[in-house]
């Protein structure tokens, strides 16, 4: 799988990176911990990832309370030297590991939760650290701080920004080098054109967006007049998409899935060739919740688009 320097780095990413929020869990909530991939799932899709040239994982220390780490860690033990040294690794902080736990980006709170990484991961160092939202307790300054000491300690190789607008990237760039930015980003959601991803070109940052598909909207599997499928983010956690939920967006998705047809793909592949198609994306996470999910993300990387049918597309949803 053909790999992207992550901004100016010095770090390589695979194109396609498998993000790893639902395994112990769903994403950082409290009330899901427990829930999604098992230990013995979730290295089965670390398997097929790797097989499939994936060499990139994205975690967090408050998935699954700790559980995502951990699942990756012990998969890279059983993998040994020859595969845990070609992975690099994403972890990110913020989010409270447990009901009633402390959350925030405090230096202190950053150190602590980095090494309780390190440790669940079995890694000395982590090649890419993101602080997970913006702390409005914590001054940028003091967190951009520690995030560059820990840097130069070896224990990270490179930090970054998620969830966050380009004023809370141009005041990071004022008090640090900040390597990239991993945000929401797709057909369907387009915030960060308005000011993020121009940013990020200008200052030779990475951009490595998540939910590409919008949450599985841009999947197919949500109809107009339709009840989503029992078990889907729509009915476990539809607050993020519900604003999806209107006539014009499922018409824009009708005439999205006719230009799928007419490529002879998926609707996902050709969700996933459109953010890759973008001159300002680095590499998109996915997460797939079993191996056969990861075709759409490796068809995409053989469907590329030019310029014009990607405005094409783009002007499906405005």
């Amino acid at each position: 799988m053909e790999q992207r320097a992550l901004g100016r780095s010095g770090i390589d990413v695979s194109r396609v990176i498998l993000g790893c929020g639902n395994f112990g869990g769903i994403g950082s909530s409290p009330d899901f911990f427990g829930a999604g991939e098992t230990e013995a799932e979730a290295h089965e899709l670390l398997d097929a990832a790797w097989s499939a040239g994936i060499t990139t994982f994205d975690t967090a220390d408050a998935y699954g309370g700790g559980r995502s780490e951990t699942y990756i860690g012990t998969w890279l033990r059983a993998k040994g030297a020859a595969v845990r040294d070609r992975i690099v690794l994403t972890t990110k902080t913020f989010n409270p590991m447990h009901d009633g736990a402390d959350r925030g980006l405090s230096a202190p709170r950053i150190r602590r939760q980095l090494e309780s990484s390190l440790a669940r991961l079995g890694v000395d160092a982590v090649d890419l650290y993101l602080a997970h939202e913006p702390d409005p307790a914590t001054p940028l300054e003091e967190t951009i701080g520690v995030l560059g000491e820990l840097r130069q300690e070896g224990k990270l190789r490179a930090f970054g920004g998620s969830n966050v607008d380009a004023g809370w990237l141009e005041e990071a760039l004022v008090h640090g080098r900040v390597d990239w930015v991993q945000n929401a980003y797709s057909l369907l959601e387009r915030g960060d054109e308005a000011g993020v991803l121009e940013l990020c070109t200008l200052e030779g940052l990475g951009y490595t967006p998540f939910s590409p598909l919008a949450g599985g909207w841009l999947t197919g599997k949500y109809r107009r007049g339709e009840p989503p499928p029992e078990g889907s983010r729509m009915t476990l956690r539809p607050g993020p998409y519900e604003h999806l939920r209107n006539d014009r967006i499922f018409a824009a998705l009708e005439s999205f899935e006719e230009q799928a047809r007419e490529r002879d793909t998926s609707p996902a592949a050709l969700a996933l060739a459109w953010a890759l198609a973008s001159p300002h994306v680095t590499a998109v996470v996915v997460g797939p919740r079993n191996p056969g999910q990861l075709r759409p993300a490796l068809d995409a990387l053989e469907l590329p688009l030019s310029p014009p049918e990607r405005d094409t597309i783009s002007k499906l949803v405005v």
